[in-house]
């Protein structure tokens, strides 16, 4: 069974992400920080991340970057649904043109289930 981190600050999201991927056989473990989530990672291994950019503390770009100090390859889903000034764009549309975020998958904010997991898979594809 697939473990998969969850760093969002946002109780709802957490608890709606756990529930679709428990429901689809995955190991789901939930955390409300940055900081709490480095320290799960150090505690036993995961297989996939999913990770909000903007949070308190630690935002979801340096927590990328850290985790994949850790494990060059593990697969990250980004997700945001801040919207930037009046573009109405995310940093998510940007995300990608950062070197070393190129190969994350993005979320935005809010989505359905099914886009969730077909996240995922990107993710696992991207990073295989």
């Amino acid at each position: 069974m697939p473990r998969i981190l969850v760093i969002d600050d946002q109780a709802h999201v957490r608890a709606a992400i756990f529930l679709t991927l428990q429901a689809n056989g995955f190991e789901v473990v939930g955390v409300s920080s940055g900081a709490a989530g480095l320290k799960e990672f150090e505690e036993s291994p995961f297989d996939l991340a999913i990770v909000d950019i903007f949070m308190p503390g630690l935002d979801g770009t340096k927590i990328i970057k850290m985790l994949r100090e850790r494990v060059p390859n593990l697969p990250v889903v980004a997700m945001s649904g801040v919207p930037l000034k009046v573009s109405g764009r995310t940093a998510l549309d940007f995300l990608p043109l950062a070197p070393d975020f190129a190969n994350v998958s993005c979320l935005k904010k809010p989505f359905r289930p099914a886009e969730l997991l077909q996240a995922i898979q990107d993710a696992s594809a991207i990073a295989a």
